[in-house]
C-alpha cells in the first residue's frame, strides 16, 4: 500500500456563469487569455469546435444530467462541471486532487478518466516523478455521491505484471466482471501495446495480463509504433468495442482504430478480439483536424444521441505551440452494429448542440 493523501474539494453552488477555461500541453502552463465573462445565457442551438483552445486527452462522464469533463492538465487532476458540454468554455475547472511533491506520481499526470463504480467515484491517471520511464497507473477514490464533494484519497498504484511502463488506463464492466485496459511498453519505447486484465476491485489486478492489440499496420506506425488510449464503446445491442489511438500523438496521422469482441466472447482471450485493418477516424486537413485521437464517448442530455469527444490540432506538423484541443461531434451506427464516426467536423462550422441542451 502506498502513501495516502487527501484533499477536500469545493462544493459548487451553480454551473456555467462567467467561467473561464484552462488547459496544458506537455506540462506547460496555459497562458491563453480566458473568454470574456458574460451573465447572458446562450440561447443558440448551435456551437463550434473546438470547445477549448487547448486540452489533450479529453474525457467526459455523465450523471443525472451533469457532464464531468477532464483532460491532461499535467500537474494535478481537475474537473469541469456543466449541464451543457457545448458551452464548456464558460466553465471554471475545479482542482480535485493535487499530488504532494517528491513522489513517484507527482509529475506528468496524463489522460485522467472519471468512473463511478459500485457507488463510489474513481479517477484513473498515469503519472511519474519527472522521468517518462517511470510512468505508471494510479487511482484516487471518492466515497461521496458526487465527485465534487467529499474527499479524494490516493487509493493505490495499479501494478501491472512486471511493474512495466503503463499509461492510458480505463475500465470495462462486462458480464458482472470488471476489467482494466491500458497501453504498455518497455520504459515507454515503441512498440506500445494494449493489454487487458481482470480486476478484483477498482484498484487491484487479478491474474495476468493479455495482449489484445499491437501496432501491426503501417497507419499505426507514424513517428512510432503505438497503440494507446483504449476506450470502451458498447452498442445498443450490447456488442463490445475498443476504440484506440494509433501512431504517435505528435503525428498528423494519429488516428482511431477499432477492436471488436466477438459475440459471447471472453475479454481475456486474445483470439476473441478482432482488429479492423483500416482506421475508423482520421486526419482531415480541410476540417483543420490534424492528429485526431484519444477519444471518449457520451450521450446527449436526452439520451437519444451518441457523441464522440476527441482532441486534434488546428494546424499540421505538431510543434510545441500547435496545441491539441477538444472537439465533439455526433456519430451513428452501421447496419452491422459497428460505429460510424464520419469525418472530423470543420473547425468554426456551426454544429447543432446535443439534443436536450
Amino acid at each position: 500500500m502506498i502513501k495516502k493523501t487527501f484533499l477536500i474539494t469545493l462544493i459548487i453552488p451553480f454551473l456555467g456563469i462567467g467561467w473561464t477555461s484552462c488547459s496544458k500541453e506537455n506540462g506547460g502552463v496555459d497562458k491563453t487569455p480566458p473568454p470574456p465573462e458574460t451573465e447572458q445565457p446562450d440561447d443558440s442551438d448551435t456551437f463550434t469546435n473546438p470547445l477549448l483552445t487547448r486540452g489533450a486527452d479529453p474525457w467526459i462522464t455523465q450523471k443525472n444530467g451533469t457532464y464531468y469533463y477532464t483532460y491532461t492538465q499535467g500537474s494535478k487532476l481537475v474537473l469541469y462541471v456543466t449541464k451543457k458540454i457545448s458551452e464548456l468554455a464558460k466553465v471554471t475547472p475545479i482542482d480535485v486532487w493535487v499530488p504532494p511533491p517528491g513522489e513517484m506520481y507527482s509529475k506528468n499526470i496524463w489522460a485522467p478518466e472519471l468512473h463511478e463504480i459500485d457507488g463510489k467515484w474513481y479517477m484513473y491517471f498515469a503519472a511519474d516523478n519527472g522521468s517518462n520511464a517511470n510512468h505508471r497507473m494510479y487511482v484516487i477514490e471518492n466515497k461521496s455521491s458526487s465527485p465534487i464533494r467529499g474527499s479524494w484519497e490516493l487509493k493505490e498504484k495499479i501494478t501491472v505484471p512486471g511493474d512495466e511502463w503503463a499509461i492510458d488506463g480505463t475500465v470495462l464492466e462486462y458480464q458482472d466482471e470488471l476489467y482494466f485496459l491500458w497501453s504498455g511498453s518497455n520504459k515507454g519505447a515503441s512498440p506500445q501495446k494494449i493489454y487487458i486484465a481482470k480486476m478484483s476491485n477498482p484498484w487491484t489486478l487479478d491474474g495476468g495480463r493479455v495482449e489484445i492489440a499491437a501496432p501491426i499496420h503501417d497507419w499505426e506506425k507514424h513517428n512510432g509504433a503505438i497503440n494507446e488510449g483504449p476506450q470502451v464503446l458498447i452498442n445498443p445491442e450490447g456488442k463490445v468495442f475498443i476504440v484506440y489511438s494509433a501512431s504517435s500523438f505528435s503525428s498528423d496521422n494519429y488516428a482511431l482504430g477499432l477492436l471488436t469482441l466477438k459475440e459471447g466472447g471472453d475479454p481475456l482471450k486474445a483470439d476473441d478480439w478482432t482488429k479492423d485493418d483500416e482506421p475508423v477516424f482520421t486526419m482531415n486537413a480541410e476540417s483543420g483536424a490534424f492528429g485526431p485521437g484519444h477519444n471518449g464517448f457520451f450521450k446527449s442530455p436526452d439520451g437519444t444521441e451518441d457523441w464522440i469527444i476527441y482532441h486534434a490540432r488546428n494546424l499540421p506538423d505538431g510543434g510545441s505551440t500547435n496545441y491539441r484541443n477538444p472537439r465533439i461531434q455526433k456519430f451513428t451506427w452501421n447496419s452491422d452494429g459497428t460505429p460510424n464516426f464520419g469525418t472530423p467536423v470543420k473547425i468554426g462550422d456551426e454544429v447543432k448542440k446535443p439534443s436536450g441542451e
